[in-house]
């Protein structure tokens, strides 16, 4: 049971990763409406300009279908925890250890992969809104680390916790 509970959840974590990806890679190469960076710096945002014209044609129905397929690959890692979880009688410790292993293996995932190697050092962002160079340009890592931090530490155990006491509600 032990192994077969942190395969899946492993498993789950890389899906919810995979997830996470496709939608920034359709929301940034495809879609590229600046509504959609709101996460970003203040700085970035003053300087980013909307793109009215498509990168190519069907550019943007692309980018709506990925993200749609990346919204459901999310809710089916939630779907799949749970489920499990019901089906195995997880105690309210199973379920926290799940979600805040899930959580835990995404934010770290975003921290290196997103703000440090796509921003950073690939320049992925800035490659599709150029006009962030300056921004980005004497960056060491992203421009966040605190909010990530705080996430990870803070609010996604929190999280993790209130999703792990109503699941074990749901249970009796």
């Amino acid at each position: 049971m032990k192994v077969r509970f942190m395969l899946l959840t492993v498993f789950l974590a890389i899906v919810f990763c995979a997830a996470i990806s496709l939608m920034l890679l359709s929301a940034v190469a495809f879609i590229q409406y600046i509504r959609f960076f709101s996460s970003a710096p203040k700085e970035a945002q003053k300087v980013l300009k909307p793109r009215e014209k498509e990168l190519f044609y069907g550019a943007r129905t692309i980018g709506w279908t990925l993200m749609i397929f990346s919204l459901l690959m999310i809710l089916g890692v939630g779907v799949i925890s749970v489920w499990d979880g019901f089906r195995n009688d997880f105690t309210f410790l199973q379920f926290f250890l799940r979600f805040v292993s899930i959580f835990t293996i995404y934010k770290l995932y975003d921290m290196i992969c997103f703000d440090w190697f796509l921003l950073c050092k690939f320049r992925f962002f800035q490659h599709f809104f150029p006009e962030t160079n300056p921004v980005y340009n004497d960056r060491k890592y992203g421009y966040n680390l605190k909010s990530q931090l705080l996430k990870l530490l803070v609010i996604f155990p929190a999280a993790s916790a209130l999703a792990a006491w109503l699941c074990s509600l749901l249970m009796k």
